[in-house]
């Protein structure tokens, strides 16, 4: 019975339904017949209204248009007529069709007519001119051929302000004048802006021609020849169309547009006329068609004829809904849908009963089937939560990271579970700990400074985070991370602690490892600028509050550079560390030493006033740089130049002491190097000087500031000068001539040695070969050599390069070496000199006697000259102890058949007493002193050379 009951039920369910869906369909298909027939009628109408506006706007057009071939037909028949029978034929035609702007006649003037014409027209209008329109202002019109000139127009109130313009300006007359001069007919022009009222497209014209009377028309040709002007209507297109509609009453509307185009279609361009507004109806129907919910008829339009133009006119009508129109497809919608409604709500109170009875029986099964669930549910999270807490348990025990419970009872918090790792890491058994404090733990506490925001967490029973080192139970200490937090039971009391350790032993040696690495060199290990600051910042604030001396020494090597590029960067490095150690070794310990850079070092040293004290200690310094020192095979004697600057005398901060200690190391270095310089004042002058020089040295060479002197080498038993040394002067555009002593050095430690060296060779080279060629004999030109130079990589290729520029024989250039330069790396020495050797070219020491050159190396040195320092010469004269320097010095370069030369000769005496005791060749001031080229090449004129 229950299950026929049920059957019952859904089976008038579903009657009802098909009811629904039936009367619905029923009212839809009566709404959409009756809908039909409404909108085919509305639209039929549309188009009987749309047609009535179309003849109106065409008709009125061309009956308008008629008008102007009255006009024309007067001109034809009479010839011109004058202007009071124009306006009296033209008055009852403008009164009659108020709807024309005006009425013209134009007439066609050649430019050789004009002045003519002008004069005759201001007979009759004072101030006539031919005139056209340009950037909205009339102007006399321009020459041109032709002018087609505005002669009468009517009415002249409000249209004057066009007589006398010429029309062949226009260009947007132009085409429709021509076509209407080819074929004798009326022609109209497109839209444009009319001179009595400016604006966008605000009338049009329509012209036709007049023609010489008699005269022939049949041909183009013809026409063209006989035309003499036109006769033109002017239309004001708003006002015309509007009076057109207004007068039929077909103006405005409601719910109705039309849209009249100066061309074959609707270009938005050529829009002449609108009114009225006809929006498209809504996009909201879907897939519906429109004329099922709007009254919505397709726009009307039409081309017609406008002087041979064609215009296009749209009449559209505004979209309505059926239910604005009240029409009988609404109330068939309406009684359709309350129909269907009332048979659905009938339907529905038969099965409202039964549904009733069975939703309470389902709130019943409903009730005790979510009952079953949630017991369900209750077991699975018991299982769920035991299950995590053997989890727990599990991460706890494999943890890497020491975990320790302790109760929440004080002051002991003893412990009471430590996981495998707590063992691990400390080495106690889970037995040696628990039951015991917590604090325990920490060990004796005298270097622990966090144990107080333990204590603190425990007390105010919250949560704690503390950087620890503890101890180990061997007695190691390791850094912890430790974290403590509270645990609350099911009351949510407070009952235990929990704590993690996390080991970071590593970070901690790993940070401290970035800090030595961020305040030392990591070179030398010495202090680097940031810890130099910090440390002479804090030595500068308690020399200040003790009220003593503080002196901040600058130390730079000596010749550091020639080491660097002769071994490498390599050996430069091992000789920085061990010099650093020395430096490091010589002062105190509360003293500091840091590295700035490259060779340069800067101590910080409190306490030491200008006494006794103070200067051995920088002489100490000096001694520990200068010891002898071994790299790579090779021993060099490293010198310092030391610059001090004492607080607070010389600054009162640390970048003043630094730079002043700077400026006077630099001092130090110019005076001979190996040395100290306390800094004074007037350094900063020289300092500033020595900036200056760098700056404009490093441009010297690109323009063409450095230049060549020369000095005469005389042989001494035949007088005859027998070569030169070229000696490098710089022409500075503001000091003047600069002295070598000033930029040979900076040269040498700003790199520019280099070419400028090679720039010396090659021009002394080709200076040479220039006098030889002049027939001034084979000359010997001797070129010094830098140390740098020497040591370089590139020094025989520019020395190759110089000879095979120049053309010069190998066997007249001669290179000039110092002592100190050949004996600071002999067996480097020798090789170099062989292969200079090899390319044919002389070899001499320069300065002999002022190094410390070995007998041994000089025998083996492939040498062909040895040059006498002038500082012996010029001791001849004063005592027996330089001249038996002398002696010796040619005496020892003839046994190893060496030539000899001796610089600085200034006296007579010299002179005798060299020639006397063998000396080969002399250079000095007594013969002449360095020259230009052209001053030398003078001086041979008078003084021929031989080559011994």
């Amino acid at each position: 019975m229950r299950n026929f009951l049920r059957q019952v039920r859904i089976s008038v369910s579903v009657s009802a339904l098909l009811a629904l869906l039936i009367g619905l369909a029923l009212t839809a298909l009566l709404f959409a017949s009756v809908r039909r027939v409404e909108s085919h009628a509305r639209t039929l109408q549309f188009k009987q209204e749309a047609n009535l506006r179309i003849n109106a706007v065409s008709g009125g057009l061309a009956d308008a248009i008629e008008q102007l071939m009255v006009i024309n037909q007067l001109f034809n028949t009479f010839g011109v007529v004058e202007r009071e029978q124009f306006r009296s034929f033209t008055a009852p035609l403008l009164a009659r069709y108020p709807e024309l702007q005006a009425l013209s006649f134009q007439r066609l003037v050649s430019d050789a007519e004009r002045p003519a014409y002008e004069a005759l027209q201001r007979r009759r209008v004072p101030d006539f001119t031919i005139t056209e329109f340009i950037n909205e202002r009339h102007v006399p019109a321009r020459r041109r051929p032709f002018y087609n000139v505005v002669e009468y127009i009517e009415p002249t109130a409000g249209n004057g302000i066009a007589l006398g313009l010429d029309t062949a300006a226009m260009t947007t007359y132009g085409d429709a004048r021509s076509r209407s001069r080819r074929n004798g007919r009326v022609a109209a022009t497109g839209l444009l802006s009319l001179v009595q009222y400016r604006g966008f497209h605000t009338g049009f014209l329509v012209l036709a021609p007049v023609y010489q009377r008699l005269a022939p028309q049949d041909t183009v040709r013809e026409r063209q020849r006989a035309v003499i002007g036109e006769t033109a209507a002017v239309f004001r297109v708003d006002h015309l169309i509007h009076t057109l509609l207004r007068n039929a009453s077909l103006l405005d509307q409601p719910g109705m547009s039309i849209n009249i185009y100066a061309s074959g279609s609707a270009q938005a361009t050529q829009l002449a006329f609108s009114n009225g507004k006809a929006e498209s109806p809504s996009s909201a129907t879907g897939t519906l068609p429109v004329w099922l919910l709007y009254n919505h008829a397709a726009p009307v339009n039409a081309v017609f004829q406008v002087a041979g133009e064609p215009w296009f006119i749209e009449v559209a009508q505004q979209p309505r809904s059926f239910i604005d129109t009240r029409a009988g497809s609404w109330y068939a919608l309406l009684g359709g849908l309350l129909s269907s409604i009332l048979m659905t709500v009938y339907i529905y109170d038969l099965v409202s009963r039964s549904s009733t009875i069975e939703r309470v029986a389902g709130e019943r099964t409903a009730a005790l089937q979510f009952a079953n669930l949630r017991l369900t549910e209750d077991l699975a999270l018991r299982k769920r939560t035991e299950k995590a807490l053997r989890l727990r348990e599990k991460v706890i025990e494999v943890s890497a990271n020491a975990v320790i419970i302790c109760n929440a009872q004080g002051p002991d918090y003893a412990v009471e579970y430590v996981n495998p790792a707590f063992e691990s890491i400390t080495g106690y058994t889970s037995a040696e700990v628990v039951g015991k404090s917590l604090k325990s733990l920490h060990g004796a506490g005298h270097d622990q400074q966090n144990t107080e925001e333990i204590s603190a967490a425990l007390r105010e029973q919250r949560e704690g985070h503390v950087v620890l080192r503890n101890y180990r139970k061997d007695g190691s200490g390791y850094w912890n991370d430790l974290f403590i937090a509270p645990v609350r039971d099911e009351g949510g009391a407070i009952s235990h602690f929990v704590v993690a350790q996390y080991d970071i032993s590593a970070v901690m040696r790993f940070e401290a490892e970035l800090e030595y690495q961020a305040n030392h060199d990591a070179l030398t290990g010495l202090a680097n600028r940031h810890l130099l600051a910090e440390r002479l910042s804090s030595a500068i604030a308690q020399a200040h509050r003790a009220g003593t001396e503080l002196w901040v020494v600058f130390v730079d090597l000596d010749r550091f550079k020639f080491v660097n590029d002769t071994l490498g960067h390599e050996a430069g490095d091992a000789m920085l560390r061990v010099l650093g150690e020395r430096i490091k070794g010589a002062v105190g310990e509360g003293d500091t030493v840091s590295r700035m850079g490259g060779d340069e070092f800067v101590l910080v040293l409190p306490g030491h006033p200008g006494d006794g004290d103070g200067l051995r200690l920088l002489q100490r310094i000096m001694d520990a740089v200068a010891e002898p020192l071994r790299i790579q095979a090779h021993e060099f004697f490293v010198t310092c130049s030391l610059g001090v600057a004492v607080y607070p005398a010389d600054g009162a901060n640390a970048d003043t002491l630094t730079k002043h200690a700077d400026i006077a190391m630099y001092r130090a270095k110019e005076l001979g190097r190996n040395t100290y310089q306390f800094y004074r004042p007037d350094m900063n002058a020289s300092t500033l000087e020595r900036l200056r020089i760098e700056a404009d040295l490093r441009h010297a060479l690109e323009r063409n500031e450095l230049v060549l002197h020369y000095q005469p080498q005389i042989d001494v038993k035949s007088g005859a000068i027998v070569g030169m040394e070229a000696l490098l002067r710089w022409e500075h555009p503001v000091l003047g001539v600069v002295s070598p002593l000033r930029f040979i050095g900076l040269a040498e430690e700003m790199g520019l040695i280099i070419p400028i060296g090679a720039w010396v060779i090659r021009t002394a080279c080709l200076q040479n070969m220039a006098w030889q060629t002049a027939g001034m004999g084979r000359l010997r030109m001797a070129v010094n050599l830098s140390a740098r130079q020497f040591t370089g990589k590139d020094l025989l290729q520019s020395v190759t390069d110089a000879l095979q520029e120049s053309g010069l024989a190998p066997g007249c250039l001669e290179l000039e070496l110092t002592e100190s330069m050949v004996m600071s790396d002999v067996e480097n020495t020798i090789t170099t000199l062989r292969m200079l050797k090899q390319l044919g070219v002389h070899l001499a020491i320069d300065d002999f006697g002022t190094g410390y050159s070995s007998l041994s190396y000089l025998s083996r040195f492939p040498l062909d000259v040895l040059k006498i320092d002038q500082s012996f010469v010029r001791d001849i004269a004063l005592g027996t102890d330089g001249a038996a320097i002398v002696v010796s010095i040619i005496s020892l370069a003839h046994s190893l058949r060496l030539k000899v030369i001796a610089e600085g000769v200034e006296t007579a005496e010299q002179l005798a007493f060299l020639r006397e005791h063998g000396c080969d060749e002399v250079q000095g001031y007594f013969f002449s002193r360095p020259v230009g080229a052209l001053e030398f090449a003078s001086l041979m004129a008078h003084a021929p050379c031989t080559m011994a």
